[in-house]
């Protein structure tokens, strides 16, 4: 329902000595029924707060002024009515109002690890050690393969550590039947290349049909390659950057563009650009692409990390999370390269927006290592690491911990919307 505002519309003075009663009869009216009438004549004035819809004031100031004199006043006021409120803007849609709410598969419980101010959850929602016996998982990147099973990468540490154990964690593969889980553990990637040690994992599909997955943060960017999402999983080689043979990988995320060549961002928020292949070299194109895109909170800009990239409905998208503002940010670019566009909100632990389809919301502490799944190019889900309590309050085998958890999103309409605004 459109808010109502407060209605002003000149009224005419009238010169007709025969009717003069129409002005103050028409003044009353409008009193009573809480409306603004800014008279030419400035010395007749009256101020209150609008209750009344304009298209009924229009018609009781037709029925009630009664006389044809009277008529070019009735609809000045209608017409100016209809005007405020056609001028009321309208809250335009950011990334976190195209979520859609979860599909229940397990009946929600609160008789499982985690804080109560989680909330009631699915513990089929995604990929998670039901029992907190054994793993705390991470990361999360979904692809759809051949046999319509859907296969998620993530990493895993041994719970008993506590959330810091993540600098020991391990790539591994988990399936499902269903889009939304559950996830069955599947066993570490490549556990004969270093212990399986792999953290910051995310997944694609290269130009040449193989997969392949990329990790960072506790190894040099990283790729392993398999002709299967079943694997066996084999190491490619380590992503080199071109003139920056100190170049540290931070949580990268690389995109076969639609032109052929991979495009790599991460931390550092430089746009990186390969010719060569998935290893590189990469070529950064310009500067950290933060500080210089309009709109967009400043604040602790070296705060930003675990940036997702992902190109749909025509643009290049980037959603990058600010751990210490807990606010995520949407961006894009026509390229993929420069004029990205801040866009607004893309998640916010504090808004409402984990919630299933009877309503029940879940407030997970933390939301990071975002990744999209993308079905008929464009972003069917998202899935997000959680932890339920801060960080450095998870100390192993204490009831916390984290898991991967998946929701629907309408990216189509999303990319619909953002086709019309750019009209």
């Amino acid at each position: 329902m459109a808010k109502r505002g407060k209605i002003r519309a000149f009224l005419p003075v009238c010169q007709d000595p025969r009717q003069p009663q129409d002005i103050p009869r028409g003044m009353e009216m409008a009193k009573k029924f809480g409306l603004e009438i800014l008279s030419h004549d400035r010395r007749e004035q009256s101020a209150c707060r609008c209750c009344l819809p304009p298209v009924i004031f229009g018609i009781m100031s037709l029925i009630y002024l009664r006389t044809v004199r009277a008529l070019p006043i009735a609809l000045t006021l209608f017409a100016a009515a209809n005007f405020s409120h056609a001028q009321e803007p309208k809250a335009a849609k950011t990334f976190i109002d195209y979520f859609q709410p979860m599909p229940i598969t397990s009946p929600l419980t609160t008789n499982v690890w985690g804080a109560a101010t989680v909330g009631p959850r699915d513990t089929q929602n995604g990929l998670e050690d039901v029992t907190m016996k054994q793993w705390d998982y991470w990361d999360g990147k979904i692809i759809k393969g051949a046999d319509g099973k859907y296969h998620l990468f993530g990493s895993r540490w041994e719970q008993a550590r506590g959330h810091n154990g993540w600098g020991n964690s391990k790539a591994v593969h988990a399936v499902s039947d269903k889009l939304f889980g559950p996830y069955v553990d599947q066993g570490l990637c490549w556990p004969d290349s270093e212990g399986g040690k792999g953290h910051n994992v995310t997944a694609l599909q290269l130009a040449d049909g193989r997969y392949a997955i990329v990790i960072s943060e506790t190894r040099p960017g990283t790729v392993y390659v398999s002709k299967s999402l079943d694997g066996p999983w084999e190491l490619l080689g380590k992503i080199s950057v071109a003139n920056n043979p100190k170049w540290r990988a931070s949580n990268e995320i690389i995109l076969l563009r639609p032109d052929g060549n991979y495009e790599m961002f991460g931390r550092s928020g430089v746009v990186l650009i390969s010719t060569n292949g998935v290893l590189g070299p990469y070529l950064a194109h310009g500067p950290d692409i933060y500080p210089h895109i309009a709109g967009m909170p400043q604040n602790e800009l070296r705060h930003l990390e675990d940036p997702v990239l992902w190109f749909s409905g025509g643009l290049y998208h980037i959603t990058v999370n600010n751990w210490s503002d807990r606010k995520a940010y949407h961006l894009t670019s026509t390229n993929g390269i420069d004029g990205w566009t801040y866009l607004g909100l893309a998640y916010d632990p504090t808004v409402n927006f984990v919630r299933y389809t009877d309503g029940t919301v879940n407030r997970w502490p933390k939301l990071e290592r975002p990744g999209v799944y993308i079905e008929d190019g464009h972003v069917a889900a998202v899935t997000l690491a959680v932890i339920d309590v801060e960080k450095e309050a998870e100390h192993g085998n204490d009831g916390h911990g984290s898991k991967i958890i998946v929701i629907p999103f309408d990216g189509a309409a999303l990319d619909r919307d953002l086709e019309k605004a750019s009209k």
